[in-house]
């Protein structure tokens, strides 16, 4: 549905919302992916320590190097390495400096690892949500399909995957055009169970993972939509507080901009898996396929140097950014939904 969500009015009347945009544009950064645009201070200890250790000089030749690298020098290297050898140029270049980094690093006192170390697992999630060709600004989107993709971080593979449909309650009948363009059918939604049961069973699944109690976690989405409008607006209509494990998120289009240094209209799914040499796999706007192909972008992030970080949330109903120089933290354990009345 991720197209399709960029039809969908900012000024919904049943959201508030920040001043903070989706389309910002996409600031550079280097490995942790957020989206501050100032990077966090550095003490002058640090800077005379850390960053004057030899290694940092010698990783920025390394750069230069490859800078003035042609492609089919890069996908060379690249395949001499035995590293994966897909994508545009910018990928490529961004794919072997991270390996020359990653390697000067564990050689050198401040040795790091390949892969995100903080959080245990992503969860990935992208809802399917009722809809009309041409969503009215009062539109109420309830969700119709709730999947998860679950990623191991320190595997770099899918391990789970969670799925289950929603009966709509305000809008019960779906629109030809919602079910041409999900493959959701009426039939599956009315053989379904409402919101607040489907995502009971969502929080039994993640405490049966034991996530955010023996493992840390984060949420992952494509863009903002999914958390600050699908899942707002539902837990309205739906009567149950906003739950707690969802307030906090990675946007990938933010992070994979801000990573690749790409401009926002190049971090839509189909662009992203297209620059990273990947091709969509399953049925576009199926929740669970597209959150199978966002999973593959988050993999190939981690595997070309990314460290996901949380870079939006929620707060007292507005979309706000996360900046770079919060403390890192997982999701909370998740708890079974509550009422607001």
């Amino acid at each position: 549905m991720d197209e399709h969500k960029e039809n969908i009015h900012d000024k919904d009347v049943n959201v508030k919302m920040s001043n903070t945009r989706e389309d910002e544009k996409a600031k550079p950064c280097s490995r942790i992916c957020t989206t501050e645009e100032s990077a966090p201070e550095v003490s002058s200890a640090q800077s005379k320590g850390e960053f004057s250790d030899p290694v940092y000089k010698e990783i920025a030749l390394a750069n230069g190097h490859i800078n003035r690298m042609t492609k089919d020098e890069l996908r060379s290297k690249l395949a001499e390495l035995k590293l994966d050898t897909r994508g545009v140029k910018d990928v490529m270049k961004k794919r072997l400096k991270s390996h020359y980094k990653k390697q000067k690093l564990m050689q050198s006192v401040a040795a790091g690892g390949a892969t995100d170390t903080y959080y245990d697992y992503i969860c990935v999630v992208d809802f399917e949500a009722t809809c009309e060709e041409d969503n009215p600004p009062d539109f109420l989107h309830e969700i119709i399909e709730f999947p998860m993709v679950l990623i191991n971080t320190h595997t770099l593979e899918i391990v789970d995957t969670f799925q289950e449909y929603v009966k709509p309650e305000v809008n019960t009948q779906l629109s030809d055009f919602c079910v041409n363009l999900t493959g959701i059918t009426q039939k599956m939604v009315d053989e379904a169970d409402t919101f607040p049961a489907v995502l009971q069973r969502v929080v039994h699944w993640l405490q049966e993972r034991e996530l955010g109690t023996k493992y840390k976690y984060a949420m992952l989405t494509d863009g903002s939509w999914d958390m600050s409008k699908f899942l707002n607006i539902q837990c309205r209509i739906s009567r149950i507080r906003y739950p707690q494990f969802a307030k906090k998120w990675i946007n990938i289009r933010k992070s994979y901009g801000n990573f690749y240094k790409v401009p926002r209209t190049q971090t839509k799914l189909s662009t992203m898996l297209e620059k990273l040499g990947l091709k969509y796999e399953g049925r576009p706007h199926s929740g669970l396929d597209d959150s199978r192909n966002i999973a593959r972008i988050a993999l190939r992030m981690l595997q070309d140097g990314c460290q996901l970080r949380v870079n939006e949330r929620m707060h007292a109903g507005q979309l706000l950014p996360v900046p770079s120089s919060a403390p890192v933290e997982g999701a909370p354990p998740p708890l079974n939904p509550r009422s607001r009345d």
